[in-house]
């Protein structure tokens, strides 16, 4: 429930028609999104919206959610490259006449958006229920990104213009003051708005940012004044572009010099800011590592290259899971989360939940393994307390003493091609050791065309291998790495297969954690960056590097 009041889905619609929730989706990254945002989200039939707007929002909505195309009508601004979107208001209409909830999410805040107001004045005269949710005006989220504060102990003013709309009275108005300027325009437009300022009374070295996709990964500021901003664009080789026409915000006043963006750009100064990270891993565990990344600055590309299948004789593992419940175990040891996801499948189809694991003790491999079992309803008994590995668990494991142990059998479920090491060592301690094969690795298939020629082109700035069977299924799948691309792997085992398959490595985890993994990158990542400065060079990603990326990037940035 919301703090501010139950949800719309709490209680029965006092209207015979639908209702709708004019919701801001914010400036464009998605953590941003209010709570009440969220719960709205869940909660609707009917889900409207851009399409730039429908990627921020739609992760939060009901699987079952319908989203109706928007329809172009302005076949000017499709030829300009700027489709105007208006069939919105038909389509909220409809839907809440037909008993729906509707969500319309507009960019921004819905009260800044012209469009959202005529919609909700259309909704009030059909008499149908309506809420707002407000979300982060790009006027005001995009600068803080961009680490522009708009005010300061002085309490300057601060004007919004919408270069679009503005009068010669609003510049005017503007260009005569000392407030901070927040300008709503576009890349190709913004030398046309720095003009107006100065033709206006502004000073021509009066400090000037501009952020284009502000808030979101591909983010980029510059930093200028108005008398040189069309310079500074151009001698970056943003313009001229064929995307001229993405839209930008800039901030025009003291706050905005280049001095103090350097100590407040928080956003664009994380350690993997942008990079594109390739995440070679099975789908279930590819999640937890993708969002660590993107704390980085990131921009995670998932692609499987394990597919994780039952055994092909699956009594094995039903006798072992049985011989569980009887009674025929000391010790159950889980050398991955598959192996723990296995066990837990089984458990389920027979009915048995984590008191079947009642008097027997459980060991875990590592600390992903082990979070697996908790969320099972299981702590383990056993951890390394050193390496987390099958040689680590195997450190601290105890010999097999027929005093204390009255049962000297260990099950082993984990995957056929697992090595034989923990066997070994527990056969070497006195156990007898159930070594069962719960599931099975298979090469997934090959990824689209696309991030195959990606990943041998140098697309990529790094990859992170979680094991060498994830070199080898990469490599086989989609192709060797392009040399730029820096290499990171989870141990020395992983490392010496991606040496023999022709990989330089870059990043050697300290411990076999993938968490630990991601955090190596993003060190490796802070002292690049680092480096770069106290050269005085351009900070940039990996994938720059190679030979005509630069020319490539020109023409879409």
């Amino acid at each position: 429930m919301s703090p501010t009041g139950p949800a719309a889905s709490d209680f029965p619609a006092v209207s015979a028609h639908g209702h709708v929730t004019f919701l801001g989706a914010g400036p464009g990254d998605p953590g941003l999104l209010t709570l009440r945002a969220v719960e709205a989200l869940a909660s609707a039939d009917v889900l409207v919206a851009e399409p730039d707007v429908l990627g921020v929002v739609r992760c939060h909505a009901r699987a079952g959610v319908s989203t109706p195309e928007l329809t172009v009508i302005d076949a000017q601004s499709t030829a300009a490259g700027v489709p105007v979107l208006r069939g919105a208001v038909n389509l909220v209409m409809e839907a809440a006449k037909g008993g729906k909830r509707v969500v319309r999410a507009v960019p921004g805040d819905p009260g800044l958006d012209a469009d959202a107001g005529a919609e909700m004045l259309a909704c009030a005269a059909a008499g149908i229920p309506f809420e707002v949710v407000p979300g982060i005006a790009e006027v005001v989220g995009v600068p803080a990104y961009a680490g522009v504060p708009l005010r300061d102990a002085q309490g300057t003013d601060v004007r919004f213009v919408d270069a679009r709309t503005a009068s010669d009275r609003c510049w005017g108005e503007v260009g005569a003051s000392d407030a901070t300027a927040v300008i709503s325009t576009t890349l190709d437009s913004v030398a046309a708005a720095a003009g107006e300022l100065v033709a206006a009374g502004r000073k021509p070295d009066t400090p000037l940012t501009v952020t284009v996709a502000g808030t979101t990964t591909r983010q980029r500021t510059w930093t200028a004044t108005l008398g040189t901003i069309a310079q500074v664009l151009k001698q970056a080789k943003v313009l001229p572009s064929p995307e001229g026409h993405r839209p930008v915000i800039a901030v025009v006043g003291e706050r905005s010099s280049a001095a103090q963006r350097d100590q407040l750009a928080w956003f664009e100064s994380k350690p993997l800011f942008g990079w594109k990270v390739l995440v070679p891993r099975t789908r279930e565990q590819a999640a937890s590592l993708s969002d660590q990344l993107r704390s980085y600055g990131a921009v995670p590309h998932e692609v499987p290259t394990i597919a994780v299948e039952p055994p092909r004789t699956p009594q094995q593992m039903e006798r072992a899971v049985k011989g569980l419940v009887t009674g025929r175990y000391e010790w159950i040891a889980f050398t991955s989360v598959n192996a723990v996801k296995a066990v837990r499948e089984k458990f389920e189809e027979y009915g048995l939940d984590a008191r079947a694991f009642a008097g027997i003790k459980v060991a875990a491999v590592g600390e992903q393994t082990a979070a697996a079992l908790v969320d099972f309803g299981v702590k383990p008994d056993l951890m390394p307390s050193g390496e987390q590995s099958a040689a680590g668990l195997l450190e601290d494991w105890p010999p097999y003493d027929p005093v204390f142990d009255p049962i000297d059998r260990v099950f082993l479920p984990r995957a056929d091609i697992a090595t034989e090491t923990l066997v070994a060592g527990l056969i070497e301690l006195g156990w007898e050791v159930d070594d069962v094969t719960a599931y099975r690795t298979v090469r997934a298939s090959p990824p689209p065309a696309e991030t195959r020629e990606a990943i041998k082109g140098g697309g990529f700035d790094a990859v992170l291998f979680t094991s060498s069977s994830t070199v080898r299924n990469l490599v086989g799948i989609a192709g060797k790495p392009h040399n730029v691309t820096v290499i990171a792997c989870i141990g020395p085992a992983t490392a010496k297969t991606a040496e023999e398959h022709g990989l330089r490595v870059d990043v050697l985890s300290p411990e076999p954690s993938v968490h630990k993994l991601a955090e190596a990158l993003a060190e490796f990542g802070a002292r690049r960056r680092e480096a770069a400065k106290e050269a005085g060079d351009p900070v940039t990603r990996p994938s720059e590097r190679r030979p005509g990326a630069r020319r490539r990037r020109s023409t879409t940035t």
